[in-house]
């Protein structure tokens, strides 16, 4: 596997655009994107676990049962299309057709993605005179991605890309992929998009269940703030186009593909959980030890989202006791005294906790090694043989600031 500084047209086959129609407020910021794809791209999906969910959603969840393959993702920010009703869920499908009529393919081959503020309806009138501006804009190059991955920003202070090369069967097949999320992130996603773009030829069942399988150990294992979008989409477009002969079965080739699919998600959901709204640094959580993959889920996750350990996190604060305190309420059985917590980043290594008990550590050597961007806290419960890491970040006064002005 190769990692590449690429966006989403780096599989053959696919353009993209980013511009500025004017649905978010303000005169500079991009507000649509659109990706396509020359010959149809099997589509695979996955969503938000929240009961409400949103107008693109529905439509989103309609189009991967239903249909075998699609063409098109129209992007849109500032208005997320959620608790709309009828209405918002005909304004989807009168964006399908808009881009359909100008693509000349059918409304079923385009898909759709909203995020920002709920319970507006979209300014249709802007919508479609943003997809007119998109198609003709539709290039593979470098400016194109970087233009749509900006487009799809919400409070995100950066894009966020990721693209590997994977050798299969003597070809070169190329996957990447572009998400946005900062806050209203918890896990079984979060206020997120994804789009993914593959050139591998690959069976649409096999594609699905794969990407289905990916999304537990990446995005949904990532949280910002303990809130669950009624947006969260991620689609998996692979066209074929790369001419390897098509993964049909869990063999070496399905292998490879699976290792490249992975670390696009997985870069992708770190980016996310690192530009959380108002954040200073990544925080990672790694649970080793547990009875069950499950339970070691479970338990980082608890971690990963405790205001307190967030807090402390900011405050460059080994708080241990609020790490502690957040495995004893995850509802897992585990042993207390065998518990081993380090905290770890590019600044060093310090082991903070042993047997359940603290160690004799330098508090000013756990504040270097908590100054850093990113933060590892590497915790083992010795009750078994399963692991699983959780990202999130830390907890700042700038979350409330933005999410108390998000409106306005």
């Amino acid at each position: 596997m190769k990692i590449i500084n690429a966006g989403v047209t780096a599989p053959k086959g696919f353009k993209c655009a980013g511009l500025r129609a004017g649905v978010k407020p303000g005169k500079t910021n991009k507000d649509m994107a659109m990706i396509v794809s020359e010959v149809p791209a099997k589509i695979a999906g996955t969503f938000t676990k929240n009961i409400v969910k949103a107008a693109p959603v529905l439509w989103g969840k309609k189009i991967v049962e239903e249909q075998e393959a699609v063409r098109a993702v129209v992007v849109n920010t500032g208005i997320a299309n959620a608790c709309t009703g009828a209405q918002g869920y005909e304004n989807v499908v009168t964006e399908a057709k808009e881009v359909a009529a100008l693509l000349d393919i059918k409304p079923e081959e385009v898909v759709v993605g909203s995020t920002g503020v709920i319970g507006q309806q979209l300014p249709m009138d802007v919508i479609k005179e943003g997809i007119k501006k998109l198609v003709p804009e539709l290039k593979a190059d470098r400016q194109s991605e970087e233009d749509a991955s900006w487009a799809i920003l919400t409070t995100d202070t950066k894009p966020k890309e990721a693209a590997v090369e994977v050798e299969i069967a003597g070809k070169t097949v190329t996957i990447a992929g572009m998400c946005k999320g900062s806050g209203m992130i918890h896990p079984n996603m979060g206020t997120m998009l994804g789009f993914i773009t593959t050139d591998a030829a690959i069976d649409k069942a096999l594609l699905l269940e794969l990407q289905r399988e990916l999304i537990e150990d990446t995005f949904n294992m990532v949280s910002v703030d303990g809130d669950t979008s009624t947006n969260d989409t991620v689609f998996v477009l692979a066209n074929g186009m790369a001419e390897n002969k098509e993964i049909t079965e869990k063999d070496v080739d399905y292998e490879a593909f699976k290792e490249g699919l992975l670390y696009v998600n997985q870069s992708l959901a770190k980016q996310i959980a690192g530009d959380g709204e108002g954040c200073t640094r990544l925080f990672e959580v790694h649970v080793a030890g547990a009875d069950s993959k499950e339970n070691a889920k479970i338990l980082s996750k608890s971690v990963v989202t405790s205001s307190l350990t967030k807090a402390a996190i900011y405050g460059k604060d080994a708080n241990w006791g609020r790490i502690l305190c957040a495995l004893g309420y995850a509802g897992v059985d585990f042993d207390p005294v065998k518990v081993d917590i380090s905290l770890k980043s590019a600044d060093g290594v310090i082991e903070i906790v042993k047997d359940g008990i603290a160690t004799d550590y330098s508090e000013d050597e756990a504040t270097k090694v908590l100054s850093a961007d990113a933060v590892t806290a590497d915790i083992n419960v010795h009750n078994g043989d399963f692991e699983a890491t959780a990202w999130g970040c830390d907890l700042t006064h700038d979350y409330v600031t933005i999410n108390a002005d998000y409106r306005s």
